[in-house]
């Protein structure tokens, strides 16, 4: 493998919403018509979630999320509620709903050609993360994906702790590239570079420092 910019990086770990793909023109619609349903089933919800408020909290662990959306009911039926907007999500994103960033199957398919090891970190579900790089052809290109769990795995930083060691490397090896403060915390945590995709979902100030930023896809060509 040639030196890359950054060092001796091998792996190269994606956040996927807001860096791969957005799923920003679906997620309401589906956040809704998810709650809409279980309040007509058991008239237990009087008032939907804002535009707002349900998009403030994308990009957050899914509990985190249903947790702040709706913290008057019990954890099941929260997990209920997300359930049903995950199937829905991934229907969606099947039928072609959402929109990938441009250049996510060229900048995928090169890494993988230079001999990189590609995988994600992703607050999303396995089915989620999976359902967006099959749909975008890239799925083939991934190592096992390892997702939260809620048993031994919580966090973003969990999840690059644990390739750290599942692949034996140095955490200064692994690339975190993503668009929110919650990339920029793991890599941090890890002693791992961040590559900031500044076309993401962040917030003005958001990220804090950076190895280096990016205003798309393919330009992380030139740093690998």
């Amino acid at each position: 493998m040639q030196e890359n910019r950054l060092g001796e990086i091998r792996m190269v770990a994606f956040d996927v919403d807001g860096t791969l793909f957005s799923s920003e023109s679906i997620i309401f619609k589906t956040y809704v018509q998810a709650i809409e349903e279980f309040a007509q089933k058991t008239g237990k919800i009087t008032s939907l979630p804002s535009h707002d408020q349900i998009m403030n909290e994308i990009g957050k662990p899914v509990r985190t999320i249903f947790k702040n959306l709706l913290p008057e009911l019990p954890e099941p039926e929260r997990d209920q509620i997300s359930g049903r907007v995950l199937d829905l999500l991934c229907d969606s994103i099947r039928s072609g709903g959402g929109d990938f960033y441009a250049g996510v199957g060229s900048t995928i398919h090169y890494l993988k050609e230079k001999g990189y090891t590609i995988t994600c970190a992703s607050n999303g579900r396995k089915a989620y993360i999976e359902t967006v790089l099959d749909t975008a052809g890239v799925l083939q290109y991934f190592e096992p994906i390892v997702v939260i769990n809620q048993d031994t795995i919580h966090t973003k930083g969990e999840i690059l702790a644990e390739y750290v060691r599942k692949y034996n490397l140095e955490p200064s090896s692994i690339a975190m590239i993503g668009d929110r403060h919650s990339d920029w915390e793991a890599a941090r945590e890890n002693g791992c570079p961040f590559g900031f995709c500044t076309y993401g979902h962040g917030l003005p100030g958001e990220i804090p420092d950076f190895d280096w930023k990016f205003n798309d896809l393919p330009t992380l060509k030139e740093f690998f």
